[in-house]
């Protein structure tokens, strides 16, 4: 078959596919334009999902007649002054494709009015322009497209229902007005006002999209250097969704779903979060427009940066850093019912007003290795004290109930322990705490080892009579492969036979622990991996085990003085709000939740 030149109206076509995929593709182009035009308010109205109707209305800078003319001609753009322009881009549109690719599958009416000038029309019918001729209008644009791909009606059939693309089209809204709070946004479908934002902070903006909820369990994030900025917020682990949908990313005030910049995120949260959830966050990177290409991707939201290594270390870093507080400086929401944690937002609303506790200082005799022996083996409670009503604890020195536990402890004193797995505390400001005793001391033996390891390597405490460890084959010579990095963690182990393995040292965190299941379940852990993961990804894996192998289990009776060491020690060790495996540490119920529980508000 001869090749030959496609028709005008059937390239153009082709190539509005790359750009309008949907009505939610149309709506994200046309405020992107009315962004970069200046506007402090744009208003959209959706009929039929945006299949019928959309229209884009805003107070920018306006064109005048010869420009409204150009506006529609493909690749005619005022944002590209000169070539090398392309490779710093400062604005959200550059192509000069959005209008004509609108244009080329539906019916295209703009007006639009300079200031201190004359309003014009245009109307574009499925590629055909008609003449600029005079109208009458507000400063500004407004720009109308009917009959979405009514000149392509194969379109047609690969969009949603109208209700579904009405909701990806006021998503794509939702996520520039993030980008720039300093701009009013309100969306209508089908008559209904679905949203209506104000100019605002960025906080305030954060606020009124992310929800209170997400405002209550937000941390900030800052860093800056090597000509990069970032702010923002990332949600406390124990708030997460379960998908990457609140995951917001803006790089130079433009929205992304940069794969890179996910992945950090992901990485970041990675030993936080259980197994399938995703984290919440909202961030802000700033970046020499030089340093960034945007012209990647047909919807320009994956971008290629030209430091990949510094951008991903300093969001992880940055990430890690926030996320590193101790429990009770700001408490994960309980599964029970919502609640707004002590280092919260203002009353304001302002980032500036964030509080954040200071972890309280430990006495120098009270250490993660004391406790450790100290829950490893409890006294015996005197015969006479007997066991409290409902399983409680009985208290060796009880508090008077009217004294409350100070400030410097978020997580408040101990007042008993439940079915021997939780221990019940009150906060300073009257709330119950409720803890699980083993997630938590799995993540405090799993801080310290980590802390160990990455200082040269973890204590090894050598067993008085080596043990042997009868295991599958092919486990056992898993085991024996990684025989060296597995001595970096403490765990001394040699090749004992087929199927056998000796072991002549622990790590001295772990106590007293049982060989056998532990080796079972690292063996387990490592065949769970690639054999082109990362060994620092597979030795965070093992630490994880090692902990839960060496920590306090449910069913441990423990004494008071025990329950608040352990709650002072997770006051004071990074991340421990949740457990190596991501569930929650601790749950919080202030007195509004109870009141709410009891039916009393």
């Amino acid at each position: 078959m001869a090749i030959r030149l496609l028709p005008e109206t059937t390239a153009n076509r082709i190539a509005a596919g790359e750009v309008v995929e949907r009505p939610a593709a149309v709506v994200k182009e046309l405020v992107e334009n009315a962004l970069d035009a200046g506007a402090t308010r744009i208003a959209v109205t959706l009929e039929e999902g945006g299949i019928g109707r959309v229209v884009v209305e805003d107070d920018g800078s306006g064109m005048g007649a010869a420009d409204l003319a150009l506006a529609v001609e493909r690749h005619a753009t005022s944002k590209l002054p000169e070539e090398a322009m392309l490779f710093r881009i400062a604005t959200l549109g550059f192509r000069g494709e959005a209008l004509p690719s609108i244009g080329a599958v539906a019916r295209l009416s703009i007006t639009s009015r300079p200031a201190g000038g004359d309003a014009h029309a245009l109307l574009v019918e499925g590629g055909r322009k008609g003449p600029v001729v005079p109208a009458s209008g507000a400063p500004g644009t407004r720009i109308e497209v009917r009959d979405l791909f009514y000149a392509v009606p194969a379109r047609r059939k690969f969009l949603k229902t109208p209700r579904s693309e009405a909701d990806h089209a006021t998503e794509a809204v939702r996520r520039l007005a993030l980008a720039w709070p300093e701009v009013g946004f309100r969306v209508t479908q089908d008559g209904r006002e679905v949203l209506n934002l104000a100019p605002a902070g960025r906080e305030a903006r954060i606020a009124d999209l992310l929800g209170p909820d997400f405002a209550a369990a937000a941390l900030p994030v800052a860093a800056e250097g090597g000509g990069l900025l970032l702010a923002g917020l990332a949600a406390q682990p124990a708030f997460t969704r379960a998908t990457g949908t609140e995951q917001h990313l803006v790089v130079n005030r433009r929205p992304v779903r940069d794969q890179l910049l996910r992945t950090a995120l992901r990485v970041a949260y990675r030993d936080l979060i259980a197994a399938g959830r995703h984290p919440v966050a909202a961030l802000f990177l700033e970046i020499p427009p030089e340093a960034v290409d945007v012209n990647v991707h047909p919807m320009k939201t994956e971008l290629r940066f030209r430091d990949e290594a510094g951008v991903r270390g300093m969001l992880i870093a940055a990430l890690r850093r926030t996320l590193s507080a101790g429990a009770g400086v700001a408490a994960p929401a309980p599964a029970l019912t919502a609640y707004a944690p002590r280092g919260g937002w203002s009353a304001g609303g302002s980032m500036g007003a964030w509080r954040r506790p200071a972890p309280a200082p430990l006495p120098d005799h009270v250490g993660l290795a004391e406790m450790q022996l100290a829950l490893a083996a409890p006294p015996t409670a005197p015969a006479s004290t007997g066991s409290l009503a409902l399983g409680f604890a009985p208290p060796r020195h009880a508090a008077p109930a009217a004294e409350r536990p100070p400030e410097a402890h978020p997580l408040g004193r101990a007042l008993a322990q439940l079915l021997d797995t939780y221990i019940l505390a009150e906060a300073p400001d009257g709330a119950l705490v409720l803890v699980d005793q083993h997630a938590a001391h799995e993540r405090l033996t799993h801080e310290a080892l980590r802390t160990q390891l990455i200082a040269g390597g973890v204590r090894a405490q050598p067993l008085l009579l080596p043990a042997v460890v009868d295991l599958p084959p092919a486990d056992a010579a898993r085991l024996l492969g990684f025989a060296a990095d597995l001595a970096r963690l403490g765990l001394e182990i040699e090749g004992f036979g087929p199927g056998a393995v000796l072991v002549r040292a622990l790590p001295a965190l772990l106590g007293a622990a049982d060989p056998a299941p532990l080796l079972r379940d690292l063996a387990e852990e490592l065949a769970a991996f690639a054999e082109t993961t990362a060994l620092d990804r597979r030795l965070d894996a093992a630490v994880a085990r090692l902990a839960c192998h060496g920590s306090v289990r449910a069913g441990r009776r423990l004494l008071p003085a025990e329950m608040d060491a352990l709650l002072r020690q997770m006051e004071a060790t990074p991340r421990a709000a949740t457990c190596s495996h991501g569930r929650p540490t601790f749950l919080r119920l202030g007195p509004a939740e109870l009141e709410k529980l009891f039916g009393r508000r």
